[in-house]
């Protein structure tokens, strides 16, 4: 195979010349990541020094990239930035006791648009839902989303999911909180649910059912496919553009790090759920120069609540539950009894429900929602609202603005692959 060496100057030429020979591939060039000790000046390295990382893969074209590298050149953190670069331009990353295959994205023949995350309750779902309800003003969307509790074959949903219809889906043994069943029931655009298991460290999902589901969008001719998501697991689909959700509670050098790096390059947009952070946005701009969209998270019935006594259940931190119930109390006019965060904890989460103290339960569509929440206030008969996480301007830049953007740059691109 052709390759790309990567060196630094902790390293003799005659050595890494050496080491070239004896590898089995065909080196086109080597990139010498950094470094000076053992440098002496025109140093011969059998094959062509080159200056620029991207640039060198684009003019010799090799079809994998090989490190032979080093501490104190590239540490881990280093490295991993390196390897997210070479991955984001689609090809392997290998070294003496490891290997990085960029995900594989199947082709796709509609206006697509894909969320992403950098792990599990960044606030994904939630941006889903509102570039759905959004688009879907002037545009037929459909919305694909896969999850760890998705359905064994696609399914659409292509109607609001009741309360009632979801206690039969729960009592079945199925997950009646997946993702697509509350981007359906919350955005209201038709949702075709899928499931994968497990996930790469770039975000390539161990087995899913997403193709068939993809196909089935395809089938329906919608202006545009929004495809969701699961944790840091990214949609195996070639879509036009990508969306990046984070959550300003995640320390910088996680989600900037690590092969998270490779989230960002291959994104034209980062939201940031829980406000401005000024150290992440420029630890992201380090990795790329992309818009930033800070935002909140706040809670909206689906029903008035205002004047009643209610229990409020999310999956949200305790450091959130302050603004929850200010909100709730100051938008809503809620009497504000609980606020859990419990519901993905369910010994927890049953004993708050156990002394709830409300005649409305308000409930994200997450968990243990339905099997927990929805079944308790059917038995002591409160009334059971579903909330949805509204996304609350916290910067400068219009998000609105910018996923319309995103949305026409999608549309443009499949026009311009089918000559339109």
């Amino acid at each position: 195979m052709k390759a790309l060496a990567v060196s630094d100057g902790e390293h003799y030429a005659p050595l890494v010349r050496d080491a070239l020979a004896e590898l089995p591939y065909e080196f086109l060039g080597v990139w010498l990541a950094g470094g000076t000790e053992k440098l002496r000046g025109g140093d011969d390295y059998g094959v062509p020094v080159v200056d620029e990382l991207e640039a060198a893969i684009a003019e010799l074209e090799p079809e994998l990239v090989v490190d032979l590298s080093d501490e104190p050149v590239l540490g881990p953190r280093a490295r991993f930035r390196v390897a997210s670069r070479v991955l984001a331009l689609g090809l392997p990353y290998v070294g003496p006791d490891f290997r990085f295959d960029p995900p594989e994205f199947a082709p796709f023949t509609r206006p697509s648009l894909s969320v992403i995350g950098t792990g599990k309750r960044v606030g994904k779902t939630a941006v889903t839902g509102h570039i759905g309800r959004l688009l879907a003003r002037d545009r037929d969307v459909v919305v694909v989303a896969m999850g760890r509790g998705g359905p064994p074959e696609p399914e659409v949903a292509e109607v609001r999911p009741t309360v009632e219809r979801l206690l039969e889906l729960s009592r079945a043994g199925r997950h009646a909180a997946s993702d697509y069943l509350e981007t359906a029931a919350l955005a209201g655009v038709v949702t075709i649910g899928c499931r994968r298991c497990g996930g790469g460290l770039a975000g390539s999902p161990g087995a899913s059912n997403v193709l068939a589901g993809a196909a089935l969008a395809a089938e329906r001719e919608p202006d545009l496919v929004i495809f969701d998501g699961s944790g840091a697991a990214i949609p195996p689909v070639d879509t036009g553009v990508r969306v990046l959700v984070m959550s300003a509670a995640q320390p910088p050098e996680l989600v900037t790090g690590y092969l998270n790096a490779y989230r960002i390059l291959v994104s034209d947009l980062v939201v940031v759920t829980g406000g401005v952070d000024d150290a992440l946005v420029e630890a992201i701009h380090d990795v790329k120069e992309v818009p930033v969209v800070p935002v909140e998270l706040r809670p909206r019935p689906v029903a008035p609540v205002a004047g009643r006594r209610v229990a409020y259940f999310s999956t949200a931190p305790a450091s959130a539950h302050e603004a929850i119930e200010r909100h709730l109390r100051e938008e809503h006019g809620a009497e504000v009894a609980l606020v859990s965060g419990n519901l993905a904890r369910r010994e927890a989460l049953r004993e708050e429900v156990s002394r709830a103290d409300a005649e409305v339960y308000l409930v994200e569509i997450k968990a243990a929602a339905i099997d927990v929440v929805a079944e308790a206030a059917l038995e002591r008969g409160a009334a059971l609202v579903f909330a949805d996480n509204e996304l609350v301007p916290a910067g400068v830049l219009d998000l609105d603005t910018e996923l319309i953007r995103l949305a026409d740059a999608a549309i443009a691109r499949e026009g311009q692959k089918v000559g339109l």
